[in-house]
């Protein structure tokens, strides 16, 4: 194993922790700005690593919200894995507006679904539009900041 994707890996998973920290009330809860870190990571990491960053951070933003959804939160882990994995097989693919489109409706709509199954239809109403403020949120941030990390992780890639 490279220990410099190693390396990689664990410092994107250290911010998603920290962006966990940061909370904007919307709806029903609170959007953390956790995936921020690993939507720009897939400019540097491999799909796989980008998506173990992004269940670090969930993981870490449940613990730090109290884990309201209790064991729910392995299962929404699991989700951000993916949902970050075919985000950077997009970006790789050089598909640069659908996997903007992609990250906020899988994260929004498809994500909760097995929750309208598991917890109740009035749950799933109620958590979607803000999931998709708080998508939306984290979308833009990583917008903004991420040609800026490629710039910058190009100038000073290390052989």
């Amino acid at each position: 194993m490279n220990v410099r994707l190693l390396t990689l890996t664990a410092m994107i998973a250290t911010l998603c922790a920290l962006g966990a920290l940061i909370k904007i009330p919307v709806g029903i809860g609170s959007a953390a700005l956790d995936v921020v870190p690993a939507l720009v990571s897939v400019a540097i990491l491999p799909p796989i690593f980008s998506g173990i960053a992004a269940s670090i951070g969930h993981l870490v933003s449940s613990l730090s919200a109290g884990m309201p959804f209790g064991p729910f939160h392995i299962v929404i882990a699991a989700e951000m894995f993916i949902i970050l994995w075919v985000f950077a097989i997009l970006h790789r693919a050089g598909k640069t507006v659908w996997k903007w489109v992609f990250f906020v409706i899988a994260n929004s709509v498809i994500a909760p679904l097995p929750f309208y199954f598991l917890i109740g239809s009035v749950f799933f109403f109620a958590a979607v539009p803000a999931l998709f403020l708080a998508s939306c949120i984290n979308a833009g941030v990583a917008f903004l900041l991420a040609p800026m990390v490629e710039r910058l992780y190009k100038r000073v890639v290390i052989k």
